[in-house]
């Protein structure tokens, strides 16, 4: 089999764990908004390009080497950026074998705590959610322009090392905001990574729910993490007189229990199927304060 040659557009928390995951295993090309991030790609096992909206001759050569093509940029109000810059060019790799589209668990909307599926309506509530399910849509009617296999991966709630509530206790920045029944579902990164390698394996496309088993509240996790820590958690905060931005406030208006059944029935195991295995390992590990410096996790 030949090598794969990966190429990520939006080579962000989530695209660096997968290289950091993976890097022995493929060529990963990957995009940055930032020279100055170029380092950090390049440290992760990537080799970083220049995209900030334009596809250039650097991209355009790297594309027609690419076997699978992996998408994590936001959305805008005009469409998808990489769609509205590299559509053409996409469509024309000579080598594509599968494409693969981040999005979010956001896009189910408010279910009231009820369990959903990859099957359940979209019923998203806020527009970059709104925005989600129209992308989503965009790279499914590519894939079958061009007869290739897409996979929509929606992720819950993104932590691992640099990003988690050990961090947030130790900067002091980490709150407990209760609101009676709310629950969320998380994914540990390198279960980001895992669900993707797993799905490139075998070029399967679909949409999965890259979610771990036990949705909670959010409360219950900062608690866990302080008991890790041998401290005392900060005080329950009622969500009615917390002060958050209209960003944090919106996710507390959606309520719901993910299911992961599609990923699982692809063949892919969950290394944390819960926060507290991911919060052990991290602190019995000392992996947790920077995803960026340390060694790729052996899997």
């Amino acid at each position: 089999m030949s090598e794969k040659q990966i190429f990520i557009f939006g080579a962000g928390y989530s695209g660096r764990a997968f290289a950091r995951a993976n890097k022995g295993a493929a060529t990963i090309f990957g995009t940055t908004r930032s020279p100055e991030k170029f380092e950090t790609l390049r440290q992760a096992g990537i080799a970083p390009l220049l995209f900030d909206g334009a596809l250039t001759d650097e991209i355009g050569d790297a594309l027609r080497k690419t076997t699978h093509l992996l998408i994590s940029v936001a959305p805008e109000e005009a469409g998808d950026p990489v769609l509205g810059a590299a559509r053409e060019a996409i469509a024309q790799m000579p080598l594509l074998e599968w494409i693969g589209y981040l999005s979010t668990v956001g896009v189910y909307g408010n279910y009231d705590g009820a369990w959903v599926d990859e099957t359940a309506e979209c019923r998203p509530v806020s527009k970059r959610s709104m925005m989600r399910v129209a992308a989503e849509q965009d790279w499914l009617e590519l894939g079958r322009e061009i007869r290739r296999p897409v996979a929509i991966l929606r992720l819950s709630g993104i932590y691992g090392p640099g990003r988690n509530a050990l961090l947030n206790l130790e900067n002091g920045s980490a709150r407990r905001l209760v609101k009676p029944d709310q629950v969320f579902n998380r994914i540990h990164c390198d279960d980001i990574a895992g669900s993707l390698w797993q799905l490139i394996q075998g070029n399967k496309g679909g949409i999965f729910n890259v979610t771990d088993d036990l949705p909670a509240p959010p409360q219950d996790v900062v608690a866990y993490a302080a008991s890790l820590m041998g401290i005392e958690p900060p005080p329950e905060i009622p969500f009615d007189a917390a002060q958050l931005s209209p960003m944090a406030r919106s996710f507390y208006g959606e309520n719901k229990r993910v299911g992961n059944a599609a990923i699982k029935a692809a063949g892919y195991s969950l290394r944390f199927p819960d926060y507290r295995a991911a919060f052990d390992h991290m602190w019995a590990s000392d992996d947790w304060r920077d995803g960026e410096a340390r060694s790729p996790m052996k899997r």
